[in-house]
């Protein structure tokens, strides 16, 4: 693991101080010019700001005391796991994060972060845990297009909506960061613990707000929320029953965060939908049909794209599998015309695949980097032009 500046150990200390949240540690920053000058605070000094009385600044000033072999401890545990810490402030924070209330003083990462790079245009994917099919195959549809387009999808990790937003992403080669209710010496659920290990390695980032060994708990996702959103330039509802935490989530990202929110449309009948229709009919999102309506609206350099094009047909909703989108899934169309690329990246790309070849493969011989390849190779596949087979990208034959 890296050395820790001494910012990030000053605010790791803090952190794990009892009694001290993102609030009042930031208050605490704010007043006294900087972390590590709120750790030499007098408790006297302390009892200045507004809420902590001089019982309170007693207690805060022995936890601080105690927090150095508590931090000490942690950074040693994190040593082991290959987790890393970002302090708000320092490079690899996420920009996005830091400007929402209350940010995280300190997140550990376990994977990498590339705020300024291959994570600039990050969305968040939330929605039911008990999803139904169609859920499920709309979560992993909207992220494997938009992940294909450049875009890094933020989820929670839960079941449901969550995972298959993940793996949609990496289906598409592309990046997902999860943000977890736990600590990162935790792996939950459970069940997830390969596609955690997954992502962690290369595809993007484990992310936590909390100590290392905090269990899984009810209380903690709330506050983890605000994470997934925060980190992203909008969110994308999918499926959500009435009083769902992912509505919770999408208030929150506008109201608070000043996020853009986008809502899928579920069956008009299905109960798992209808927080999703509450929200669109009441205004608190956009609509969203098809991935290039969140392009659109998040003004992502791959929206140009979607202009003409058109999105496949899909099953019907009490389908278990999507239908027609990836070569080899699903019936043939029954529409034989084969529509032709205007544009010029794209039609090269389609000239010299004579042969099933990795997305790698086409940017070296096209000349051009990973990411515009991940764009043509979006708009081709909605065009029904071309399909996956396992890494492979192959012509579609009609």
């Amino acid at each position: 693991m890296p050395t820790l500046t001494e910012n990030t150990h000053s605010l790791l200390r803090l952190t794990m101080a009892p009694g001290l949240g993102p609030r009042r540690i930031a208050s605490m920053v704010e007043l006294f010019g900087s972390a590590t000058a709120a750790l030499a605070a007098s408790p006297a000094e302390m009892a200045r700001i507004r809420g902590i009385g001089t019982i309170t600044a007693a207690k805060i000033a022995r936890g601080l005391r105690e927090s150095m072999e508590l931090a000490e401890r942690e950074i040693e545990h994190a040593e082991r796991l290959g987790v890393i810490f970002l302090g708000i402030g320092e490079p690899g924070y996420p920009p996005l994060l830091a400007t929402i209330p209350d940010p995280p003083p300190i997140l550990s990462v376990l994977g990498e972060l590339r705020p300024e790079t291959d994570d600039r245009y990050p969305a968040a994917i939330v929605g039911s845990r008990a999803c139904t099919s169609y859920g499920l195959e709309q979560a992993e549809r909207f992220a494997s297009i938009l992940a294909g387009s450049g875009i890094t999808i933020v989820s929670g990790g839960a079941r449901g909506i969550d995972s298959a937003a993940h793996r949609g992403a990496m289906r598409s080669n592309g990046r997902t960061i999860a943000v977890l209710g736990c600590g990162l010496a935790h792996r939950y659920p459970p069940e997830n613990a390969a596609l955690f290990e997954e992502i962690a390695d290369g595809r993007g980032a484990l992310v936590s707000e909390l100590p290392l060994d905090v269990s899984p708990q009810a209380d903690n996702f709330p506050a983890r929320n605000r994470i997934i959103s925060g980190l992203a330039l909008g969110v994308v509802v999918i499926e959500a029953a009435k009083g769902s935490g992912a509505l919770i989530t999408a208030r929150a990202a506008a109201e608070d965060q000043g996020r853009e929110v986008l809502a899928v449309p579920g069956r008009v009948d299905s109960p798992a939908s209808e927080g999703t229709h509450t929200l669109i009919k009441a205004g608190g999102a956009a609509l969203a049909t098809g991935p290039g309506d969140v392009l659109e609206l998040l003004e992502t350099p791959a929206r140009h794209h979607f202009v003409g094009t058109h999105e496949p047909r899909y099953a019907d909703a009490t389908a278990t599998e999507p239908v027609g989108l990836w070569a080899g899934e699903g019936e043939p169309t029954t529409n034989h015309s084969q529509p032709t690329p205007s544009d010029p990246l794209q039609k090269r790309l389609l000239d010299i695949l004579d042969r099933a070849r990795t997305p790698d493969d086409l940017a070296t011989r096209l000349g051009v980097g990973p990411a515009e390849v991940r764009t043509a190779i979006t708009m081709l596949e909605i065009q029904g032009l071309i399909g996956r087979r396992g890494s492979l990208i192959e012509r579609r034959q009609r």
